[in-house]
């Protein structure tokens, strides 16, 4: 659990038999899916990254065909979601995990986020496809980003500058950044010229490095791997492992995170967004999860 301030954000992990906090559970036994009608299916926002997963759900609790569910799937990005969830423009968001500040906003508004994971991912860094770098060290990623390694020559490549991009405050990425790599690091101050704002903007920024491969940025696997592939970029090995959906549902790929199910904690058990959670955790919503090209989500053994 994380607590901020008096606001308590749940962190609730899921377990292979067990009940969550506020009735969501990893289903050992059949779940019944939810069924909607357009008219009855609940608010859902969420980050670009989860829209694939909110349409394939759409579709399914709907009774609809792929395309005719997308009409009603609107992602408004991360900050953008948790800001609506917390002001009851949305009842259930599917995003990355919350940054400070929204952390500190649910707080102002005496709001209770919980947090449950509903599919593995995992936090990649790219470069382009032409350096000759393949694989780099948590620590010296983290020392690109305090600015203590500045040539590529100093982790194995050519004897060129490091470009090290970053993303904006509250993005998804960025907060995914700061949690799962930073940590208690503090990164360097980017120049604004060097803040991508979008996930495919920062991917095809790096890709432009082409004859001058000194570029290095960062983002969630699915999205470089599913949703803006670019043949000019590579995803490098941390720690000697290579991300892929094997190394993710292993947990052998060490920046392993999660995609989230969000609600206020005050929904009632039977709640239609918490009936929606209970489905996509079942073997049945992780099955449509998996379908939807994303990792199912596994414990750490």
């Amino acid at each position: 659990m994380k607590f901020h301030g008096k606001n308590q954000i749940l962190l609730i992990f899921v377990v292979v038999i067990g009940i969550f906090a506020g009735g969501c559970s990893r289903a050992t036994s059949p779940v019944k899916k939810p069924s909607f009608t357009p008219e009855t299916y609940p608010i859902i926002d969420g980050s670009t990254v989860t829209i694939p997963l909110s349409e394939h759900l759409a579709a399914s609790l709907m009774n609809l065909d792929l395309e005719t569910a997308r009409q009603y799937v609107l992602h408004n990005k991360t900050h953008q979601a948790y800001v609506n969830l917390i002001e009851r423009k949305a009842d259930l968001i599917f995003v990355t995990s919350p940054s400070i500040g929204e952390m500190e906003l649910a707080d102002q508004e005496d709001v209770e986020l919980e947090v449950i994971p509903i599919v593995s991912e995992a936090f990649v860094f790219l470069t382009g496809a032409d350096n000759p770098v393949t694989n780099l060290s948590l620590e010296e990623i983290q020392r690109i980003y305090k600015g203590e390694i500045t040539n590529w020559k100093e982790v194995g490549g050519e004897d060129l500058p490091i470009t090290a991009y970053q993303r904006p405050v509250d993005s998804g990425s960025q907060t995914g950044f700061l949690d799962l790599v930073m940590k208690d690091q503090k990164p360097m101050e980017a120049p604004s010229t060097l803040v991508i704002a979008g996930m495919g903007e920062l991917i095809d920024t790096v890709a432009a490095y082409t004859n001058e491969p000194s570029g290095i940025g960062y983002s969630y696997y699915y999205y470089t791997s599913e949703m803006w592939g670019n043949e000019k970029v590579k995803l490098l090995s941390i720690d000697g492992v290579a991300p892929s959906n094997k190394t993710i549902s292993s947990h052998e790929y060490p920046i392993h995170t999660a995609y989230y199910a969000v609600i206020r904690k005050e929904e009632a058990k039977d709640s239609d967004v918490r009936n929606i959670i209970s489905y996509i955790l079942s073997e049945d919503g992780q099955n449509l999860m998996e379908e939807a090209g994303y990792v199912k989500i596994t414990e750490k053994k």
